[in-house]
């Protein structure tokens, strides 16, 4: 990844969220429940520990490059069940935006996507959903829509 992404371009730190620490804790629960009620599947146990730091330690990011390679791999695996770019081909930066009207994302994000680290790409989507502001949650939601899976892992209540 450059190093130009982590100063000039991001003005949030970068980081595993809270919030996708649960979003992938879901879909573990989904993909492999407990077959007794109690017991975890090891990707599960290894996401639960680090939520569970977290909410002890009252912190709402995990680092990246200090996560456990089990709930890193875990993490990675949800990961690799969501939509990579926020992206619905309707891009204004091509017009000289600064801001991207479709997607939300800077001018240096939409460049530099394809070499974010997962947790960047994360941190991004983090914050244009926060903001909800483009193109992709209103006019043109339809283009953005996720399959029913993904809605239905992401809609699923935290039950540790």
């Amino acid at each position: 990844m450059s190093d130009a992404l982590h100063d000039p371009f991001r003005t949030e730190p970068v980081g595993i969220h809270i919030s996708d620490i649960e979003a992938a804790i879901n879909y573990w629960r989904i993909k492999s429940p407990s077959p007794d009620g109690v017991t975890l599947a090891a990707p599960l146990r290894a996401l639960a520990e680090i939520y569970a730091l977290m909410v002890f330690h009252k912190q709402d990011r995990a680092s990246e490059f200090s996560m456990p390679k089990k709930a890193m791999d875990a993490w990675l695996a949800w990961y690799e069940s969501t939509p990579d770019t926020p992206c619905i081909a309707i891009c204004s930066t091509s017009q000289g935006d600064d801001f991207c009207k479709g997607c939300g994302r800077k001018f240096a994000e939409v460049q530099y996507w394809p070499e974010m680290s997962p947790a960047a790409k994360r941190a991004v989507w983090q914050r244009i959903t926060q903001e909800g502001t483009s193109w992709r949650f209103n006019r043109y939601a339809e283009r953005a829509a996720e399959t029913r899976e993904q809605a239905a892992i992401a809609s699923t209540p935290l039950l540790l």
